[in-house]
């Protein structure tokens, strides 16, 4: 499963809504894979929604160097065929960083998100936390 922005605040933030499901489904997940635009757009989501900073940063720091998360960077190439998918897709709100996790996902064969990002439904992924 991927691992999304808004699926890992879920997760962390024992007052979101979904935190409960976000829990179980993520320690039940066989193979867990972000990058680290998400892990960019989460210090800023975290921030809005008014977590606290230090603990936000400190879940990061952790996630980057968990072995049970494949943990990917975004390199040039990578970026570039985002912005391309952006620009073929310019009907749709996508940000650059789901532009990438589109991609990763295709590129590694997973259909599924810890999202409640309804764009990875637009984009033919299920949105585990939708609804």
């Amino acid at each position: 499963m991927l691992l999304d922005t808004s699926g890992l605040l879920c997760y962390l933030d024992a007052s979101e809504r979904r935190h409960r499901e976000s829990v179980a489904l993520y320690d039940s997940a066989p193979v867990r894979v972000t990058h680290n635009y998400v892990i960019a757009e989460f210090v800023a989501l975290a921030h809005v929604r008014g977590y606290p900073r230090q603990s936000a940063i400190q879940f990061c720091e952790v996630l980057s160097s968990d072995p049970d998360v494949q943990f990917l960077w975004v390199d040039r190439g990578l970026h570039v065929e985002a912005l391309m998918l952006l620009h073929s897709r310019l009907d749709k709100a996508y940000s650059l960083c789901d532009a990438v996790s589109f991609i990763v996902m295709g590129n590694h064969h997973i259909t599924t998100a810890l999202t409640t990002d309804r764009h990875f439904a637009q984009a033919g992924f299920q949105a585990l936390l939708m609804g």
